[in-house]
């Protein structure tokens, strides 16, 4: 068998190095490509970062912005609405005892007692404005003190219950004032309405939502308070708060459970 001439095999050499060469060269070509893409991916993701850090910190800062104006309104209602209506009071307190007339006297028993009412809804207020008790443990203890003082001459034994994972958990001002108002107008629909001996609150927590349940042995709800603005107000606050407001069946009372699911 003849073997080619060297003049040939050279060039099936210089063939096959160019080719490899060239294939080489792509190869480079692509990894280089490959490696300037990862590069303007992590060029990309590291600009997204640092712009959702940007909108984070704006975010904070208005979230701060409105926190110290919530303070400012409450330091200012504090100082200048409770001075003044503190100071009406003590004005027809005084009268009441200057001012023999009968007339006059109911008067300004009126002006006492809205004068104290405005005082009670004025601190109820201060309370919801104030960023410090936005957790459900401040929550509870404000609802529980509030619903004490309110049953504490009505001749209703009150029992409290509460199993809370964390007392710490957030709970935003607009969820916390519908949730102590749906509250207190369901406290207010038992002293009125149900005629009832006993009434059980429930503040429950799970890892998801935040359940609060009021229970009474009373008389149940007549069709009238069913449809009265009470339950719709209710059921309005709870919309609100993209929360859920139901009425369980009970076999002797009323059974409302008022539930908030926490935002991810």
């Amino acid at each position: 068998m003849n073997e080619l001439p060297h003049e040939i095999k050279l060039t099936y050499i210089i063939a096959i190095i160019v080719m490899l060469l060239f294939v080489g060269f792509i190869i480079m070509v692509v990894f280089v490509y490959n490696k300037k893409q990862l590069i303007q991916q992590q060029e990309n993701k590291i600009k997204e970062s640092e712009f959702q850090n940007q909108l984070l910190q704006k975010e904070l800062e208005r979230q701060k912005a409105i926190q110290v104006e919530r303070e400012r309104i409450s330091q200012d209602m504090h100082d200048d609405l409770g001075a003044g209506i503190s100071a009406i009071k003590l004005q027809a307190e005084f009268l009441k005892y200057k001012i023999k007339e009968e007339s006059y006297i109911e008067d300004l028993e009126a002006i006492i007692t809205t004068s104290e009412d405005m005082n009670l809804a004025m601190r109820e207020i201060l309370w919801s404005l104030n960023s410090q008790h936005d957790t459900i443990g401040n929550f509870i203890d404000y609802t529980s003190l509030y619903v004490e003082r309110f049953l504490d001459k009505t001749g209703i034994t009150l029992q409290l219950d509460s199993n809370i994972i964390e007392s710490e958990t957030n709970l935003p001002v607009k969820a916390r004032r519908n949730l102590f108002l749906v509250v207190k107008e369901a406290v207010h629909n038992v002293y009125k309405h149900s005629q009832a001996k006993n009434i059980n609150i429930q503040f429950k927590q799970t890892s998801v939502d935040f359940k609060v349940e009021v229970i009474d042995d009373g008389i149940g709800l007549s069709e009238a308070i069913k449809k009265g603005n009470g339950l719709t107000n209710m059921e309005l606050r709870m919309e609100k708060i993209d929360g859920k407001f139901e009425i369980s069946k009970t076999t002797k009372g009323t059974h409302l459970l008022f539930q908030y699911t926490f935002t991810a």
